[in-house]
């Protein structure tokens, strides 16, 4: 599971140094305000895939991409989140 995140991490890393022409995760990453779009949609499309009791694990899938792809567009590190979450168990 853990690598699965790393793998997503290390791509939107990757890709941010080296930009593949095309990639939609390229436009996620340059294009903060479609970033932010797509997050916002995804979340909503989310909370209605689990109203509707369908596509609840696409859709939540789409939710993780789309939000790292717009904390690393905006330089929000993931290890930084989870330090604050890690503060928060105590």
């Amino acid at each position: 599971m853990l690598n699965t995140l790393e793998s997503l991490l290390n791509l939107a890393r990757e890709r941010k140094k080296s930009p593949v022409d095309g990639s939609y995760t390229n436009k996620l990453l340059s294009d903060r305000s479609l970033s932010k779009e797509k997050v916002l949609e995804e979340i909503n499309e989310l909370i209605e895939a689990v109203d509707n009791n369908s596509n609840k694990i696409h859709e939540a899938a789409d939710v993780f991409y789309h939000l790292i792809m717009y904390l690393e567009a905006n330089d929000i590190n993931i290890e930084d989140v989870m330090a604050e979450l890690d503060k928060r168990n105590k």
